[in-house]
């Protein structure tokens, strides 16, 4: 097959499998629903008080990494679920082919919503602010709308290597949200130094104004890409020296 037949092949298996589209349309339905609530609420009195407007501009992406995750994984799994890798790789003899499509495809579909995702929230909660709301202009605001896109494109990488590694996406997501959600605050609380080097705290230094720390905007961002990275290379691994 060639290159291009392979790319739309796994386009055509992410739009089949329904938890992977219905990952995928999460980040941005779920995060813009979250910004329109939070927003509309409480949003005025938060950015009364804020010493850093642009942060607080894309809370909802806390929630829109999760959904990350779960389509990076779930794109993975259906290839595990009922021998399908079996199938995929008699069609695409060519292990490194089929890889760096599955790969490709993930990375594309995740940046275009990330991306997507980040300048609605943007722009949807500053309407909700009134004389506090803050436009692209903002020292940052550019910044972070396009690093949030690509963060959450490699959050979504990450857990595309691990579960080429586990095989599993619940493995995955058993691993990577309690990860994010509490052991990544708990380190902070420990080792104020390492934890800026986590995945997830290193990639949003690219979303605050002027981030504090060691790493930044665009150094974090490389921090995480690292991280994907060294997720990609292990599923790599597993992906040619691990029968199907």
């Amino acid at each position: 097959m060639s290159v291009t037949a392979v790319l739309h092949s796994e386009w055509i298996k992410i739009r089949s499998v329904r938890a992977s589209i219905g990952s995928l349309l999460a980040v941005f339905a779920a995060t813009l629903a979250i910004t329109l609530i939070v927003f509309a609420t409480v949003g005025r009195a938060e950015a009364e008080g804020s010493e850093d407007p642009v942060f607080g501009a894309f809370y909802a992406i806390n929630f829109a990494q999760i959904a990350a995750i779960a389509f990076g994984a779930t794109a993975v799994s259906s290839e595990y679920t009922g021998g399908a890798l079996r199938i995929s790789l008699l069609a695409v003899p060519r292990r490194g082919l089929f890889y760096a499509a599955k790969t490709a495809i993930v990375a594309t579909a995740a940046l275009a919503v990330g991306l997507a995702t980040a300048f609605a929230t943007f722009f949807a909660g500053q309407a909700f602010l009134g004389k506090y709301a803050i436009g692209l202009g903002e020292p940052g605001a550019l910044r972070a709308c396009i690093g949030g896109g690509i963060y959450l494109a490699l959050m979504a990488l990450f857990a595309t290597g691990l579960t080429f590694l586990l095989r599993s996406a619940v493995a995955v997501l058993s691993l990577l949200i309690p990860f994010i959600l509490i052991v990544s605050f708990v380190v902070g609380g420990i080792a104020e130094g390492a934890s800026a080097y986590l995945p997830d705290r290193a990639g949003q230094q690219v979303l605050h104004q002027d981030p504090a720390g060691g790493l930044g905007p665009w150094t974090g961002l490389a921090v995480t890409a690292l991280w994907a990275a060294a997720a990609l290379m292990a599923g790599c691994w597993a992906i040619h020296r691990r029968d199907a």
